[in-house]
């Protein structure tokens, strides 16, 4: 179905029906991208209030047949929030509504609006001696409304789950305008159809959501990190497996990370302060959280003699302080801002069934340097099995030189994930970035029910198109 631009005659109704500063110009900012491979456009940017605002936009949007492209902290990496052709949407960015609408403490549930940025709903649930685990390298300008339509998981997914797994109910704009009242705050509601985990993950494509209630936890006592090395991603496994037997959902954190990330902290970041003298083939950082009575330090230190008896751990590093502590963890947080300045040639977010990381990562190897002399750098949520697998040029070679061969990386290394019963999108999204993607690896029973959904709810297609679903 053909969509109008986003122009002149739409601007005089938004302005006629919401007032003069509902619109702003359009900035450069929200034409970007943090991997800066799409060049977005919008015809106009309307900075709603309320969520009768948002209802009033898209329903002037719908009428004109316009598109309508949601827009949060402009933090995602799949380029789901900027469209590079077609007509110039109206952009709706949430970013004046932030509110933390009320808290719950003794319920552990928490409404915010979908424009509060991340660190901002931390803080909220700080403040009532509570903790919302969701946390992202981005959460200091990310919002939560972006967080629940990408699905975005982090560094917490081990032991409090993805985005969905956090939200009890939503607040959205659907796209003929009407507004969903559906802030639950009930753990068990058995009333039909979930629009709640529909509107989580569909990326804007499905409509706007404007408030979340969002579920919080007790605070940990105390919190404990370390980083160990391990001999290979399979040691690395089996102390996972080690230390969940000795303290199961205490468990918070277990990252992998490969020697390469090192070695790029190294060359363009020499100011991180690394915790080996020498840099390990493989190490992992685990964090725990207990509660009272147990120490975290005697609790690492337990497992840490468990592994080495078990010949799996060499070098170990227990964090004393917060300030050791913030060490180890800028080990792994600066890693993706190393990468940047590296530049990759091809960067995936990929899942694979854990048992089977070990020999993903080997044949992952061999079939990239079929390629050329590239390095890899694979790091990552071992513990739910999410691995951040990117490609880089050789040493003294620079991305651009690889232009040409960005695709055939990205199809060798996703074919391999499909061949491993893994996910080519494993926290990122679709976005622009994988629609195709998702077509060549999806299952089309699940792609025919996407369509019918997508059409069911947004028949004039003004929501988000070419995200997802091309």
């Amino acid at each position: 179905m053909t969509l109008n631009p986003a122009d002149e005659t739409l601007a005089k109704l938004i302005r006629a029906n919401l007032g003069d500063d509902i619109l702003r110009p359009v900035s450069e900012r929200y034409l970007e991208e943090p991997r800066r491979r799409f060049a977005g456009r919008a015809g106009l940017l309307a900075l709603p209030r309320t969520v009768e605002d948002v209802s009033a936009l898209v329903r002037l949007a719908s009428d004109a047949r316009v598109p309508v492209v949601p827009y949060g902290g402009g933090t995602g990496l799949v380029g789901g929030q900027v469209v590079p052709d077609g007509p110039a949407p109206l952009l709706i960015s949430l970013e004046r509504m932030t509110a933390i609408r009320a808290v719950y403490p003794t319920e552990n549930i928490l409404i915010a609006e979908a424009g509060a940025i991340l660190a901002d709903v931390q803080a909220a649930a700080e403040g009532a001696n509570r903790l919302f685990p969701l946390a992202l390298a981005a959460q200091g300008s990310c919002r939560i409304g972006g967080n629940l339509a990408t699905n975005a998981g982090g560094v917490n997914v081990l032991r409090y789950g993805n985005a969905r797994d956090l939200c009890l109910g939503l607040e959205a704009v659907l796209p003929n305008g009407e507004i969903w009242h559906g802030l639950s705050r009930l753990r068990k509601d058995n009333t039909g159809y979930d629009l709640r985990d529909l509107l989580v993950g569909s990326e804007g494509t499905l409509g706007v959501i404007t408030a979340a209630s969002l579920h919080l936890f007790p605070r940990p006592e105390a919190v404990g990190t370390a980083m160990l090395q391990v001999a290979s991603p399979e040691a690395a496994i089996e102390l996972l497996a080690l230390a969940r037997g000795q303290l199961g959902d205490g468990i918070s954190t277990f990252e992998l990370i490969h020697r390469q990330g090192l070695q790029f902290l190294t060359e363009v970041l020499p100011e991180v302060r690394q915790p080996f003298a020498t840099q390990p083939e493989w190490c992992v950082l685990i964090e725990l959280g207990l509660f009272a009575g147990q120490s975290p330090s005697e609790a690492l230190e337990t497992i840490y003699a468990a592994a080495e008896e078990a010949g799996l751990v060499g070098d170990a590093v227990i964090a004393q302080s917060e300030a050791q502590r913030m060490d180890l963890w800028a080990v792994r947080e600066r890693i993706p801002e190393a990468n940047r300045l590296i530049g990759s040639v091809s960067s995936h977010d990929i899942s694979i069934p854990i048992s089977r990381i070990p020999e993903f990562i080997v044949r992952g190897a061999e079939v990239v340097s079929a390629l050329g002399p590239f390095r890899i750098n694979c790091f990552g949520h071992l513990g739910d099995g999410n691995l951040h697998y990117n490609v880089f040029p050789p040493l003294g070679r620079n991305r651009s030189d690889f232009d040409g061969q960005r695709q055939a990386v990205k199809h060798a290394v996703h074919d391999l994930v499909h061949a491993f019963d893994g996910s080519v999108s494993a926290e990122h999204g679709v976005g622009r970035l994988k629609s195709g993607d998702l077509e060549r690896y999806g299952d089309s029973t699940k792609l025919a029910a996407m369509r019918a959904i997508k059409t069911a709810l947004d028949p004039l297609g003004i929501m988000n198109p070419g995200a997802v679903l091309r």
